[in-house]
C-alpha cells in the first residue's frame, strides 16, 4: 500500500508556489476547481523556487524573470500566465528620503534577493535618473533600513506594508517600479513567469498542459471572484479587503504579445550585464 502511495506521490507534478500575496489569485482557485490534489505543491520565496526549478527539484513553477532569462535554453514558458503589471504594481517600490536624481553615491538598501526587482531598480536609477548609488543588502525592515540608507528597494508584502503604512508615517517618498518602467518604455513589466523544464515536458507533455490549464482556470475564477479572494486574505493579512482587492486588480497576470515585448526590452537593456544574451529567445509552450 505504501508503495502505491509513493508511486502516486512521485507521479504528481512537483509545482512551485510563491508565498506572496501577488500570487494568491493564481493559486486560490486550485482548491475550488479540485486541481490542488493533483499537484505536489512546494511553497517558498521567488528566489528559492527559481533555484529549485533550475536545479530540477521542481518540474513546473514560477521563476523570476532574470533567472528564467538566464536559463531559457532549459525551460519552456507557459503562455498567458505571469505576475506583472501594466503601470503601477504597488508591491515593488523604491522608498526614498530624497528625490531619486539626488541618489548618486548614496547608500541604497536592497531589502530582497529578488534579482529581477533589484535589477529593474538599478536599471531605472542608472539610465532614467543618471545615478549610481552604493547598494547593500539587508532584511526588509523599513525603519532599520532608513537608519543605514538614503533609500530602499522593497518587494512583495514588505513593499506593500512599507508604501501603504510605514513610508507615509516616516515622511518618505514612494516610487512604484512598475509605473516608472511604463512611463519610461510604454510597456508592461513581467516580474515572474511560469515555466516547465524541457526534459519534463518531453517526458510528460499532457501533464504540463493539464497544469497550465489548471492555473489559467484558477486565475480566471479568482479574478471573477476577486472580492471574495480579498476578503479571505484579509483575515490573515495586515491589509483590509478593499485594499487587497485593489492590489489584485492592479496586477497583470497575462503573458501575451505586449508582455513579451516588455520582457524583450528588459533583456535588451540588461542582458549583457546580467548573464543572458540581449536577444535571448523566449520559448513558449506550444498548443496541444
Amino acid at each position: 500500500m505504501d508503495n502505491a502511495n509513493d508511486e502516486h506521490q512521485r507521479s504528481r507534478p512537483r509545482v512551485g508556489h510563491i508565498q506572496f500575496l501577488n500570487c494568491l489569485p493564481l493559486y486560490w482557485g486550485l482548491a475550488r476547481t479540485g486541481t490542488l490534489l493533483d499537484l505536489e505543491l512546494t511553497k517558498d520565496t521567488p528566489e528559492k523556487l527559481s533555484e529549485r526549478l533550475v536545479r530540477g527539484d521542481l518540474d513546473i513553477g514560477p521563476i523570476t524573470l532574470v533567472e528564467y532569462l538566464r536559463h531559457a535554453d532549459r525551460l519552456v514558458a507557459l503562455p498567458d500566465i505571469a505576475v506583472g503589471c501594466d503601470g503601477p504594481v504597488m508591491s515593488c517600490v523604491i522608498v526614498s528620503q530624497r528625490p531619486l536624481e539626488e541618489l548618486d553615491g548614496a547608500r541604497v538598501a536592497l531589502g530582497s534577493t529578488s534579482r529581477t526587482s533589484v535589477r529593474l531598480a538599478q536599471l531605472l536609477l542608472a539610465e532614467r535618473y543618471g545615478v549610481e548609488p552604493a547598494y547593500f543588502t539587508c532584511p526588509p525592515d523599513l525603519g532599520l533600513m532608513m537608519q543605514e540608507a538614503e533609500a530602499a528597494v522593497l518587494i512583495g508584502d514588505a513593499a506593500l506594508r512599507a508604501s501603504l503604512h510605514d513610508a507615509p508615517r516616516l515622511g518618505l517618498q514612494v516610487h512604484d517600479l512598475g509605473l516608472m518602467w511604463k512611463e519610461w518604455t510604454g510597456l508592461p513589466f513581467v516580474f515572474a513567469v511560469w515555466a516547465a523544464r524541457k526534459e519534463y515536458l518531453a517526458r510528460e507533455p499532457e501533464t504540463v498542459h493539464d497544469v497550465h490549464r489548471a492555473f489559467l482556470a484558477s486565475r480566471d475564477l479568482s479574478l471573477d471572484e476577486v472580492a471574495k479572494v480579498a476578503e479571505q486574505a484579509a483575515r490573515w493579512e495586515s491589509f483590509d479587503a478593499r485594499l487587497l482587492e485593489r492590489y489584485f486588480r492592479t496586477l497583470d497576470f497575462r503573458f501575451g504579445p505586449e508582455q513579451l515585448a516588455g520582457v524583450r526590452e528588459f533583456a535588451r537593456r540588461t542582458g549583457p550585464t546580467t548573464g543572458f544574451p540581449a536577444d535571448v529567445t523566449v520559448e513558449l509552450l506550444p498548443p496541444e
